[in-house]
């Protein structure tokens, strides 16, 4: 398959040297067999005009002209062109230059008279009248309109650009186009990828569906066709720079229509046909199987005969095309048709493959249908068409589209463990990595639950191993290690998951608390107890069928109604204080009733009352943070929508964006249905979150080697303001030398006006190249000051 470079970089704008593109290309997975200049070997041709013509003294067929080459002198060249006159702008090769086919042009005599150069025809520099209908069958190249003299012919003609070939395997049909090349190159160099806006200008009066009726007798080997109509069409030459385009991607040009259906194959792979429907019978297409002894006609003459394994577009009378292969002679279009139906349509590929080979007509169709196309892009692909038509002035687009379209073709999901891909290719790259290769190359990804949507045109991927091949790719095959072979004997350990989970147990033991275990079954009463409302998706939870009473009758949809039953029941036995904890899962059902299994979700559960309050949860939450390395990433939002929970005393878990879960002070009617009489705090988190973002990758730094400036600010701010509200403000204004900003007083009371609070942060500044001195920081401090007290009404307590 050939495709011309400029034309790619039209949707993947590529900035690579040609062969850096190539070896880049390659490695990434498409094969590249050579690649070809337009304007081969041309050099030093330049725009002429004729200033002069006289007759040469010593030849009847040879004419002397005198030429302005913007060489800052008239040049004199011999000719036998019959077709050159004087003020034709035209095409010079100068001394030492070369044209076509490498032929070298140098200053010589021509029957006594010196010649510097020699006037070109469109052959002569590499092209032929399907380049240039405007050039003459024989003769020199006659610019129409005025040039620039002295200008380079190949870029005046547009000929620089290359053509590369690619030998694209059978398993990969989306790559026989400009569109997936450029998908590909797109992806390889992590560039944009710009699919062509197509939008269609319906000018003509009526509707699709008025000009032409479609019908699938076989859905199974045509599973969509799609048509539109076109009126007042004018057939004629293309414009140049489609041409050009078809020329280099091997395509001869033949009329406005039919390169259109040619080009948007090349651009986008899906084969197209055009017919007039004057020719169609009762304006009735109808795909259906050949019948035996049937035969047809095709567009290049040859009757071929037809049996009832081959799929044939018709209409009630007769055969009027081979599906997938060519269409017939009885319904090409010809001077004067007044509508032309486009017809892009998707086939089974192994019986396109089998029709082309016993009618021995293999065609560029065929050789895309049978790799198996994708039916989802015929429409694009008609749409497309129709709208070159509008944009080359070959017709109106009558409105309206008719799709037959009886299955449609869905994504469908694989699941991929980073970890087994790893080992597979013996690389250690991350999921981040692997997640940003799967989006360039257009899988939508679900990071959490390991699962990739792939879409319908990468046939393709069927398996993880697939998924790991284009990881591989757009990692670099050249980044893979080569490694020995090795076996290791099976070892039992703990999974990941498993790992995270009793990291989690020992560090909020080691923080106080004590592991509960509480039942999986509960009371529907529980969502009345932890007002939650009526609507609520919560109180959609499983029935069990063999309950052993209504207190154990559903399975439960929330973690903390045990751990909250069991602090009841400390504080109802005297205990002073209690601090419980329990992984365990709650049990979500995709519908109601169960057609599937739930969705099985372990979630930690805290639980305190007694000596501590909620900053000692969230130390405790912290710290926990700080072990599954979430820190830095780890910010506490307040949350207001909670029923059961303090909608002032609330704070969401916001790790890279997501909620894992809440932790704050319960509702007190929440505590009183429970029977709990003082301050009870929950917190509550989601471990499949929290094990999808625990890093345990530990990063050493070493000693800072100069001293910190330390700077204390004291600020009275409305008692409705967070802390977080301050600390955002003071390191969004901080500069590149704040280290860190710590809370070390809250005070509301006697001197302080209500309504108001008392904040006091400790401000660390630090260098790691100098030691800073107090000019270095005051434009921060001046910074964080006025952000405060624009944002926030803050007001320094010393003034």
């Amino acid at each position: 398959m050939d495709v011309p470079m400029s034309w790619m970089k039209e949707y993947a704008p590529v900035t690579a040297d040609i062969k850096d593109f190539i070896e880049d290309i390659t490695l990434s997975g498409s094969k590249v067999e050579g690649y070809t200049t337009v304007a081969g070997e041309i050099k030093n041709v330049v725009t002429g005009y004729i200033k002069e013509i006289v007759k040469h003294p010593d030849a009847d067929k040879l004419v002397i002209c005198t030429i302005d080459a913007g060489q800052g002198r008239d040049l004199t060249i011999v000719t036998g062109a019959p077709n050159v006159r004087v003020g034709d702008y035209v095409p010079v090769a100068l001394n030492n230059s070369v044209i076509a086919g490498g032929k070298e042009i140098h200053t010589g005599e021509l029957r006594g008279v010196v010649s510097e150069g020699m006037l070109c025809s469109v052959e002569e520099l590499g092209c032929d009248r399907h380049d240039f209908p405007e050039a003459p069958e024989y003769g020199i190249y006659i610019f129409p309109e005025p040039v620039e003299l002295g200008k380079d012919i190949v870029e005046v003609l547009d000929l620089k650009d290359e053509v590369v070939e690619y030998e694209i395997t059978s398993n990969r049909p989306d790559c026989f186009s400009v569109l997936g090349i450029a998908r590909e190159a797109a992806a390889t160099y992590d560039i944009p990828f710009h699919y062509p806006e197509i939008k269609v200008a319906e000018k003509a009066e009526g509707k699709a569906e008025d000009y032409v009726k479609v019908t699938i007798e076989n859905p199974t080997l045509c599973p969509r066709y799609v048509a539109r109509v076109v009126k007042n069409v004018k057939i004629g030459p293309s414009p140049r720079w489609m041409r050009k385009r078809l020329r280099m991607a091997g395509v001869r040009p033949i009329n406005n229509i039919v390169d259109i259906t040619n080009y948007v194959m090349i651009e986008m792979g899906q084969p197209m046909h055009a017919f007039s429907i004057e020719t169609i019978k009762d304006s009735h297409i109808i795909v259906r199987n050949a019948k035996e002894g049937e035969t047809i006609t095709t567009l290049d003459g040859q009757e071929r005969s037809l049996d009832p394994s081959m799929l044939v577009i018709a209409d009630p009378e007769k055969a009027v095309a081979i599906a997938g292969v060519m269409g017939g002679e009885n319904s090409m279009i010809v001077e004067g048709s007044q509508a032309v139906l486009f017809e892009s349509a998707n086939f089974d590929g192994p019986n396109v493959r089998i029709t082309a080979k016993k009618v021995g007509l293999r065609t560029d169709a065929s050789s895309k249908f049978e790799k198996g196309l994708d039916p989802n892009l015929a429409l694009e692909a008609v749409n497309r068409a129709v709208q070159l038509v509008e944009l080359l002035g070959a017709g109106e687009v009558v409105p309206g589209v008719v799709d037959e379209y009886p299955n449609k073709r869905e994504p469908w999901q694989l699941s991929y463990n980073p970890a087994w891909i790893n080992k597979f290719l013996g690389t250690n790259i991350s999921e981040e990595e692997m997640q940003k290769i799967f989006e360039k190359i257009e899988l939508k990804v679900d990071p959490v639950n390991h699962i990739v949507t792939i879409p319908t045109f990468r046939p393709d991927l069927e398996a993880q191993a697939d998924l790991a091949e284009e990881i591989a790719r757009f990692y670099g095959y050249n980044k893979i290690e080569a490694t020995l072979a090795s076996g290791t004997p099976t070892v039992g350990k703990r999974t990941y998951a498993q790992s995270i989970t009793a990291l989690v147990k020992d560090t909020v033991i080691a923080n106080g608390l004590c592991e509960a275990m509480t039942y999986s079954f509960e009371s529907p009463k529980v969502f009345d107890k932890l007002l939650i409302p009526a609507d609520s998706d919560l109180r959609k939870a499983i029935v069990i069928s063999n309950p052993l009473g209504e207190d154990f009758s559903i399975m439960r949809t929330v973690s903390f109604n045990g751990i909250l039953t069991s602090l009841a029941t400390n504080y109802n036995r005297r205990n002073e204080s209690a601090g419980l904890f329990e992984v365990a899962k709650v049990y979500i059902p995709k519908a109601l009733p169960l057609t599937e299994l739930p969705h099985e979700i372990p979630t930690l559960t805290m639980g305190m009352y007694g000596n501590m309050d909620f900053y000692d949860l969230k130390g405790i939450v912290e710290h926990l943070m700080h072990v599954l390395g979430m820190s830095k990433v780890a910010e506490y939002v307040t949350e207001k929508a909670l029923p059961w929970m303090h909608p002032g005393r609330t704070a969401s878990v916001i790790v890279n964006g997501e909620s894992i879960g809440y932790l704050g002070e319960v509702h007190p009617a929440v505590l009183k249905n429970y029977g709990i009489g003082t301050r009870a705090y929950l917190a509550v988190l989601d471990m499949e979150k929290v094990i999808a973002n625990a890093n345990r990758d530990v990063v050493y730094q070493a000693l800072p080697k100069f001293p910190a400036l330390t700077r204390d600010i004291a600020m009275l701010v409305k008692e409705d303001v967070t802390v977080k509200e301050i600390a955002d403000i003071i390191k969004k204004n901080g500069g590149a030398y704040l280290e860190e900003a710590k809370l070390f007083d809250v005070y509301q009371g006697a001197q302080i006006e209500a309504g108001y609070k008392s904040v006091a942060y400790s401000i660390t500044f630090r260098s790691a190249e100098k030691t800073l001195a107090d000019a270095d920081i005051a434009d921060a401090m001046d910074k964080i000051l006025k952000g405060l007290a624009e944002e926030l009404g803050a007001q320094l307590r010393d003034k």
